[in-house]
C-alpha cells in the first residue's frame, strides 16, 4: 500500500521518514518531489567493465544550465538527503521530465529499508537537452511493509552506498564476488 500525504508526514513527524531539506509545497497527495542536484557526474572510460572499478568525472551544472546528450549516461544526485527506517522508498521520474525525453533511472527505482542518502540518478536522454540544478525530477513514493525487518540496508555488512555524499556515487558493483 502505498501512503498518502497525511501517512507521509506521520512517517516523518515519528522520524521514520527524513527528508532534507524538507519543502512542504513538495508533498503531493502520495508524494514528495525531489529536485536535481548541482552535481553530475560521467564515466571516464568508453567501455565499462562490471567486474572493475570504472571512475567517474564529477562536474557542477552551471547557472546557465547543462545540455544532456542521447547515448551517454550522467548520474545526477538529488538535493535532498531521505531515510527511510520503517517503508520502502520508489523514486520515479516526473511526468514532466519524461515528456521532455529524460529518464531519471535505468534500473534503480527502489530503495531499501534503511536507506539513508541522497539518490543517484541514472540519466540518460532520448534527445539533447538543457537541465539546471534545483529542477523538478522526481517523486518519492513509500510503501507499507509487512512484518519486521531483519536487515536494514545502513546495517548491512554487504551495502555499497551508504556514505552520506551530495555527489553522484558511480557503480560498485566490482565489490561483488562473482
Amino acid at each position: 500500500m502505498i501512503l498518502s500525504d497525511r501517512e507521509i508526514l506521520k512517517a516523518i513527524e515519528l522520524g521514520e521518514i527524513v527528508i532534507q531539506p524538507y519543502t512542504p509545497a513538495c508533498l503531493g497527495s502520495n508524494s514528495y518531489d525531489v529536485h536535481l542536484g548541482k552535481h553530475l557526474a560521467v564515466y571516464e572510460a568508453e567501455i565499462l567493465d562490471a567486474r572493475k572499478h570504472n571512475t567517474i568525472r564529477h562536474f557542477e551544472i552551471p547557472p546557465e544550465g547543462h545540455l544532456l546528450l542521447p547515448n551517454r549516461l550522467y548520474l545526477g544526485v538529488t538535493e535532498e538527503y531521505t531515510e527511510t527506517h520503517a517503508h520502502v522508498p520508489f523514486l520515479e521520474g516526473k511526468s514532466s521530465v519524461g515528456r521532455l525525453g529524460i529518464d531519471i533511472h535505468a534500473t534503480a527505482g527502489k530503495g531499501d529499508v534503511g536507506f539513508c542518502n541522497t539518490w543517484t540518478l541514472e540519466i540518460s536522454v532520448t534527445q539533447p537537452v538543457i537541465v539546471y540544478a534545483g529542477m523538478p525530477i522526481g517523486q518519492l513514493i513509500y510503501f507499507e511493509v509487512k512484518g519486521e525487518v531483519e536487515n536494514p540496508y545502513n546495517t548491512k555488512l554487504s551495502a555499497k552506498y551508504t556514505e552520506r555524499t551530495i555527489r553522484p556515487k558511480e557503480s560498485m558493483m566490482w565489490k561483488n564476488k562473482f
